[in-house]
């Protein structure tokens, strides 16, 4: 797999595709691009004459862990930008679901140059669903920090995967001073404390009126406490580019998987992203320029 260095880190990645319109895929959570389904995803647009990104975000798969910036995700949205400026991909159609839609909408909104449309699902919200995600990405690691120091937050199994993909991030671990790291991971946490200025952590209302530029939401559905329908009606509301439309797999998609992890045959996060791709290229072909080669 290919890697770059770009603001400070190594950032692992692959572009699918030899040319065409580019695009950039980000999974949620703390997931990786080897994600079942995300790399599938990146192929299905491949196929319809697409250059896709698809790429480890710093505390993810191989890339490097990175503790800086007002909150994971802008840390995330930041090296995003530098990453398709670096591989001379910009301006893409950013694209994503979850913890990754988050990063894709403080990319375009950061750092409008590496964006020429947005897509997004699953978008975090609810007070439960992001109390909820904010203790899961933050809560053990200070908990862990503050009872056994950074040794014991190296080895929480949420950080198994970054550490395995890239062993020198132990060592980056243990390089960090653990009331500094509590600092850090208590700013990261409390970007997720619920706010109406805020529909999306990170990303105020006034903040998302200003992304003009094409925007496709895709609903989420009634059955997923995490992403809640309300959550994703009112970034569509907002955007003033946006176009609200109902995801491929309805509304079973949720508790089908949920139900799936609990007998032990959970398919991959991502494994019905696939189905997306002859929407979101359609989308893109209607509603940007004809794509031309530089």
């Amino acid at each position: 797999m290919a890697t770059a260095r770009v603001q400070g880190l190594t950032v692992g990645y692959e572009v699918i595709g030899e040319a065409g319109r580019p695009w950039v895929l980000t999974p949620g959570g703390r997931d990786s691009k080897d994600t079942p389904g995300l790399r599938e995803t990146a192929r299905a647009l491949a196929e319809r004459g697409n250059r896709v990104l698809i790429w480890d975000r710093p505390n993810t798969g191989e890339s490097d862990v990175c503790f800086t910036g007002e909150s994971e995700s802008a840390m995330q949205a930041d090296t995003l930008a530098a990453l398709l400026r670096h591989l001379g991909l910009g301006p893409a159609v950013i694209a994503a679901g979850s913890g990754g839609s988050r990063v894709s909408l403080l990319a375009a909104a950061r750092h409008p140059d590496v964006a020429s449309a947005l897509a997004v699902w699953w978008i975090s919200g609810g007070v439960y669903g992001l109390l909820s995600v904010g203790m899961h990405y933050c809560g053990e690691s200070v908990r862990a920090a503050w009872e056994g120091g950074m040794e014991a937050v190296a080895d929480l199994p949420s950080w198994s995967e970054v550490l395995a993909r890239n062993p020198g991030n132990r060592a980056r671990f243990l390089a960090q001073d653990p009331a500094a790291f509590i600092a850090t991971m208590e700013r990261w946490l409390a970007v997720y404390c619920p706010s109406a200025a805020e529909p999306v952590p990170g990303l105020t209302a006034g903040r998302a009126r200003e992304l003009d530029l094409p925007a496709l939401v895709f609903r989420s559905g009634t059955a997923d406490i995490h992403h809640r329908r309300e959550t994703s009606e009112e970034l569509a509301r907002l955007l003033p580019g946006a176009r609200l439309v109902e995801p491929p797999w309805g509304d079973a998609e949720w508790p089908e998987r949920q139900a799936a992890r609990a007998s032990g045959e959970a398919p991959g996060l991502f494994v019905r992203w696939p189905l997306l791709a002859p929407l979101l290229h359609d989308w893109a072909e209607s509603v940007l320029p004809a794509f031309k080669e530089a």
